[in-house]
């Protein structure tokens, strides 16, 4: 159904999904507000100062430059004077603990198929194999897919997919299609690594999400200078050149509803800001259980108690006072028995014994981000949701890490190193973002939670109240969380096209 163009929208939450629809709508001429509660916009892309160093302190790959490179288009917008984007090379490197090794992904097949040759004979060929698969997936999820919305099974079950599902592997587990293709240990971590990203572990994620591969090896990784915020810097610009109205330090208290529509929200501070329609960028989770009464709740505790999280995150913020020449831009250092470390992130919650870990160093690519022959490292320890630390554990698992990384990357004075250090885990993402169970990331991408499993972005006890962000489809991440933005906006004006809008309708 079009909506009239005089039309008020309220958004709760200026993340990425928020922002983007935000813009989305603003240019269509609708009059619209963006409604934070914490001091900047950003969300989970947040950032910090600290003793002349800046970190970002969540999403830190910049991913997907297609979908980045489209919202920007549809927005009547050149991305390249927002954004200076740097390719990185290597795209990341790679510690293997129980064997010592230590490789460099370049994003070049050539170079990428060597390194996979040297580590298991025929698995070069296999890489081009899976990586040309992988691309046809990836045009086709995008054609098809991510930018469709659903409501039912049917709208799932179309033309599209009774064609192309079986080739898009839905139902087959990821550890299940990589092991056809790579057979070490080492060359099928390299392949499952990427679904950190999508909060799930390979044994329950579905093989659909081989598409990452596509992302990491064919597309390559990026950074933008000044860092991850400068995303959240263009898309308040773009959102204010269509006359976006953006409030932070405005915690919502309720959504007000009435005769079966949301009127507005309710503000802590006692504030009541009327809107014609209601989006909600905040956790899905929250906005249900704490923000609506019960009669106007989609989903019932019954429903919550089911869901998967993905892992919260042990994180640390680290200030060197010298370079680190053994790191680039990503690293990663995986646990020797992989199963065990997903075991005690999904199934039997505790901090991990032998954990996989990632380290940012963005100081090796942007001087701007640590003072002068300093390193600004970020260094992030998937964990279990729900887990309850104390100051003592917390302390005590930085320590353990920072041994390990320094064995890991042989850095053996990293302590000696540090002149500044910030820990950050789910106790502080529920805090700062009501993050449900303190998940970094929101809902795990299992096999019952993707695509019509996954919570729509409409609601179906009020008529205009819409859901954006990584808790509804398609799912984590910043560029789908960009992507998520624009099916809410399909479903606002009545848009029912499978594919990325060519022009706002």
């Amino acid at each position: 159904m079009n909506k009239t163009i005089s039309q008020t929208a309220v958004i709760i939450g200026g993340g990425i999904g928020g922002l983007a629809t935000a813009a989305l709508l603003a240019k269509k001429g609708y009059n619209v507000t963006v409604i934070e509660k914490n001091d900047k916009l950003g969300g989970k892309a947040n950032y910090f100062e600290a003793e002349g160093f800046r970190f970002d302190m969540g999403p830190s790959w910049y991913l997907m430059p297609d979908v980045f490179q489209h919202f920007f288009e549809l927005m009547g917008e050149d991305i390249d004077k927002y954004l200076e984007l740097h390719r990185l090379d290597p795209s990341y490197r790679i510690a293997f603990r129980e064997s010592g090794k230590i490789v460099d992904m370049t994003s070049n097949v050539d170079k990428d198929a060597e390194t996979f040759e040297a580590l298991e004979p025929g698995s070069g060929a296999a890489l081009r194999d899976y990586l040309d698969k992988s691309k046809y997936q990836y045009d086709k999820a995008i054609a098809y897919f991510m930018y469709k919305n659903y409501d039912n099974i049917f709208d799932f079950l179309n033309k599209e997919t009774m064609i192309e599902g079986r080739k898009l592997h839905v139902f087959e587990k990821m550890h299940n299609y990589v092991a056809r293709y790579f057979k070490t240990d080492m060359t099928q971590k390299i392949m499952e690594y990427q679904l950190v990203f999508l909060g799930s572990s390979p044994y329950n994620t579905p093989a659909l999400y081989n598409i990452m591969s596509n992302i990491d090896f064919n597309m390559g990784v990026f950074y933008p200078k000044g860092g991850i915020y400068s995303i959240i810097t263009a898309l308040e610009a773009v959102g204010k050149k269509y006359g976006v109205n953006y409030r932070v330090n405005s915690p919502v208290a309720s959504i007000q509803t009435e005769s079966g529509q949301a009127t507005g929200v309710n503000l802590e501070n006692g504030e009541f800001v009327p809107a014609d329609m209601v989006i909600s960028n905040a956790d899905i989770h929250h906005t249900e259980t704490k923000l609506l009464k019960p009669a106007d709740r989609t989903y019932d505790q019954k429903y919550w108690d089911k869901r998967s999280l993905a892992p919260s995150a042990f994180i640390m913020y680290l200030g060197l006072k010298n370079k680190v020449p053994g790191l680039v831009h990503h690293n990663l250092a995986f646990s020797t028995d992989w199963k065990e470390n997903f075991r005690q992130i999904f199934d039997a919650p505790q901090l991990p014994t032998d954990p996989s870990y990632y380290i940012c160093a963005p100081s090796v690519t942007d001087s701007t981000v640590a003072p002068e022959g300093h390193e600004n490292l970020f260094v992030l320890v998937p964990m279990a949701p729900k887990l309850a630390l104390d100051d003592e554990q917390i302390e005590t698992y930085s320590n353990q890490i920072l041994d390990q990384i320094s064995q890991d990357f042989s850095i053996p004075d990293l302590q000696d190193q540090i002149v500044y250090k910030r820990t950050y885990t789910g106790k502080n993402f529920e805090a700062d973002y009501n993050a449900f169970g303190g998940s970094a990331l929101g809902l795990a991408h299992t096999i019952k939670q993707t695509a019509i499993f996954r919570p729509n972005n409409v609601s179906k006890k009020l008529n205009n109240l819409y859901y954006v962000g990584a808790n509804t489809n398609p799912g984590i991440g910043m560029p789908i969380c960009l992507i998520s933005a624009e099916l809410a906006y399909k479903r606002i004006v009545g848009d029912k096209s499978p594919g990325p809008l060519r022009e706002l309708v």
